[in-house]
């Protein structure tokens, strides 16, 4: 089984994949005309502006549930893998797919707000949604939900609440089993309050924890400031191959940038638009834009964060594949939370292995609740036309039975597993998206032409000639909040 299981990890995540992310996120940046740089400007105006009713979510709301499915432990391990296979100069190339990747986003996340339905009385939206509406490939929609319930639902859960238990038992010498019923009974209490729930914790506890890494990661920058010129240099000379100590790997640091890149800020893997679909606001490129931003907090920001402190204190090895070690300043310690622990402890005694600790619970607990809320709103695809209540009851139990059970067994099966039905819905995904290239540009370039015009936006599909955007049609109404600005 195992073997079958990698060999299709092999296929699903081979250079196939990497190139069509990175081509993708190129012909979007080119097509929306550098979208993740001219919209910048609004950013902050389209997070906070808007409003929540009974059926969505505030912009805010959304972009920080989409960040707690972004901002996980591959953002500590993952950082770490890519210097340590890639050197210093894949962190280059982990910022080249943060910046193509936040194209990439935008176009998911509008799509899924495009073709969001209020099913339930809540918006509920994503890649099946607009698979079916769009492409009215019906098959094709319940094969993304179904591999998508299954990966987020079943397997990436319990290897997140894995990651957190062994963390804590290394820092704090508690008992994986302990660990796993808190994290279940604080899972449970959240996630049976319901999406807003979902959204309420999520705006509280995201911008908390990411705030708190890089404010640690700045300090620990300050302390070493003089060091700075020369991270910076050797970051942007092994991105190209010109330092003399990484310039026979640049293939490796480009291939590990990518792919780490790839895999942390997850645009066009089809996680996002879940999220995005489910914010009340007057026109989709709004949330797309936000939702292009959450891709640089993930990686420009959090990313980055791992990668200063692990460079700028020397707490790292890099050992390309089949090549003797270029450099080895930790001995046997495997890339991953080591190396972050091992940089905040040359700075701070005894500190780094609880540091690392609380921010992968953090950073891993809201990620199983990111994921929970995709699984579920892809259950609610499956059940729209029939009443199935149970179903979504049976998922909050099965989630907290597979935290439980990743807290306290070594799970690289169920990651394995998991990497396929989330590289599954990366394939699927992108070709969605590609084949509604048309209909999401329209909608860019009406967002642009109102604001032009002075207007605040409003979608009118309509007007575009856009089909089956049924909410947009027949049942918007804009709220107070959106009215007064």
């Amino acid at each position: 089984m195992e073997t079958v299981v990698n060999w299709l990890n092999d296929i699903i995540w081979s250079q196939a994949l990497i190139y069509l992310c990175l081509g993708v996120g190129l012909f979007y940046t080119i097509a929306t005309r550098f979208l993740q740089v001219i919209h910048m400007k609004d950013i902050f105006k389209l997070m906070f502006k808007g409003g929540k009713s009974e059926a969505g979510i505030s912009s805010f709301q959304a972009l920080s549930i989409a960040l707690s499915g972004r901002v996980g432990t591959g953002n500590i391990a993952g950082v770490a893998t890519a210097i340590a296979f890639g050197g210093p100069g894949a962190v280059f190339w982990m910022w080249v797919m943060a910046f193509l990747g936040a194209a990439s986003a935008f176009i998911e996340s509008t799509l899924g707000q495009i073709y969001k339905v209020k099913q339930d009385g809540q918006f509920r939206g994503g890649p099946a949604f607009y698979i079916e509406k769009g492409l009215k490939i019906k098959w094709y929609a319940m094969l993304f939900a179904g591999v998508t319930v299954l990966a987020t639902g079943m397997l990436l859960p319990g290897v997140q609440a894995n990651s957190i238990a062994l963390s804590v038992e290394n820092a704090f010498g508690i008992n994986p089993a302990i660990t796993g019923a808190i994290i279940v009974a604080l899972l449970a209490i959240i996630i049976f309050g319901g999406v807003k729930r979902i959204a309420r914790v999520a705006e509280l506890v995201v911008p908390f924890m990411a705030l708190g890494y890089v404010t640690v990661a700045l300090v620990i920058v300050l302390m070493n400031i003089s060091e700075l010129p020369g991270v910076l240099k050797l970051i942007f000379s092994s991105a190209f191959g010109a330092d003399a100590a990484f310039g026979g790997i640049l293939g490796a640091a480009i291939s590990w940038g990518v792919k780490r890149g790839i895999y942390s800020n997850e645009a066009g893997q089809g996680t996002g638009p879940h999220a995005a679909a489910a914010a009340e606001v007057s026109h989709p490129a709004k949330q797309g834009i936000v939702q292009a931003f959450s891709v640089y907090i993930d990686t420009l920001l959090v990313c980055s964060a791992t990668a200063f402190m692990i460079i700028i204190t020397g707490m790292y090895n890099v050992t390309p594949d089949n090549k003797p070690a270029i450099v080895n300043n930790l001995a046997d310690i495997e890339p991953g939370p080591g190396y972050t622990q091992a940089a905040v402890e040359s700075v701070f005694p005894g500190f780094g292995a609880p540091f690392v600790a609380l921010s992968l619970f953090f950073f891993a607990f809201t990620t199983i609740m990111a994921y929970y809320y995709m699984a579920e709103t892809n259950l609610a695809y499956i059940n729209r036309k029939t009443k199935r209540p149970w179903t979504i009851f049976a998922l909050k139990i099965v989630i907290c039975g597979m935290v439980f059970y990743g807290s306290v067994k070594t799970a690289s099966m169920a990651w394995a597993l998991g990497d396929v039905g989330v590289g599954s819905m990366a394939w699927l995904n992108i070709i969605a998206i590609l084949l509604l290239t048309k209909p999401t540009l329209k909608v860019l370039k009406d967002y642009e032409a109102q604001l032009k015009d002075g207007k605040d936006p409003v979608f009118d599909p309509v007007k575009l000639g856009i089909e089956d955007a049924d909410f947009w049609e027949k049942e918007y109404k804009p709220l107070e909040t959106e009215k007064t600005g």
